[in-house]
């Protein structure tokens, strides 16, 4: 029929709204859905009743997601046309994959579905064994698709799975906690990313050496030990190593070392310079 319009029923205006915040269109292109997402969103909002249109507009003009990061890794993903077949296929995939210590293993799997974790591709599987595992695409170094298909678990969510594993990835990171005393200029740019910053005291010291500054009790949580010197080293004398008190022997040794090699360039003697006649030398009158 004539000026015949179609609505999205059963759905409410959240819904739609929701329908706005779409991936970013390197994750499209990498699934190999070539479409400019303004141009998605605009068909999405003619299709929408009038008298929810101007309030879903906001979403199109005024909110944008963008999923990837300031410096995204160029990742090589030879594997992934091949890994995105056998998946939709539900066809068993061999192949070679690197672990991060550069070992490579021969696995046979049934790939379950595909995770975007900040522009980077996870590929959830299952052994037979009917084991979960996820593996980084990237590090796919070789994957053939085999003749026969799989039966998919039928109670498997890829959701609830990916939040588990990543719930239990984050449980398991070892975690070296500090305290340290830091001075009142570098705060700032400590609790800039919070990366390490686990958590701020509000109550201040004073130095016993200088009382004009201020220094703050702060609780710092590493993944390792030499994690935690290289940061401390990185302050200089802006932050001081209240515990564990073993770590300063260490930081006091790495020092140490730094000086030992920058003192061929420490020693160099600078030529004289003679000031001109007509520049006073600092102590004449």
């Amino acid at each position: 029929m004539d000026h015949f319009h179609n609505q999205l029923s059963g759905m409410t205006l959240s819904d739609m709204k929701s329908l706005f915040i779409l991936p970013s269109e390197k994750i499209l292109a990498d699934l190999g859905i070539e479409t400019e997402g303004i141009d998605l969103r605009q068909k999405l909002l003619a299709s929408m009743p009038g008298h929810t249109r101007n309030e879903a507009r906001s979403y199109l003009e005024k909110i944008h997601i963008d999923t990837d990061t300031w410096k995204p890794a160029k990742e090589k993903l030879e594997a992934f046309q091949t890994v995105q077949q056998a998946l939709w296929e539900d066809r068993k995939l061999n192949m070679v994959y690197e672990k991060a210590d550069g070992t490579r293993t021969q696995r046979l799997v049934s790939p379950l579905g595909l995770v975007a974790k900040g522009g980077t591709w996870y590929l959830v599987a299952m052994s037979d064994e009917g084991d979960y595992r996820s593996f980084r695409i990237s590090r796919i170094r070789q994957a053939n698709m085999e003749p026969y298909t799989f039966v998919r678990p039928k109670n498997f969510s890829l959701a609830a799975y990916w939040k588990q594993s990543k719930a239990e990835f984050v449980r398991t990171l070892p975690a070296y906690e500090v305290q340290v005393l830091a001075h009142s200029s570098i705060i700032s740019r400590m609790t800039f990313t919070d990366k390490f910053v686990q958590q701020v005291h509000t109550e201040k010291t004073t130095d016993q050496n200088t009382t004009e500054h201020e220094w703050t009790p702060v609780t710092l949580c590493f993944p390792n030990e030499q994690e935690a010197v290289s940061y401390i080293l990185g302050f200089g004398d802006s932050i001081k190593l209240l515990h564990p008190e073993h770590l300063i022997e260490t930081i006091v040794q790495q020092a140490k070392a730094v000086i030992t090699r920058s003192s061929p360039y420490l020693c160099v003697k600078l030529p004289s310079v003679r000031m001109p006649p007509s520049v006073p030398r600092r102590g004449r009158r």
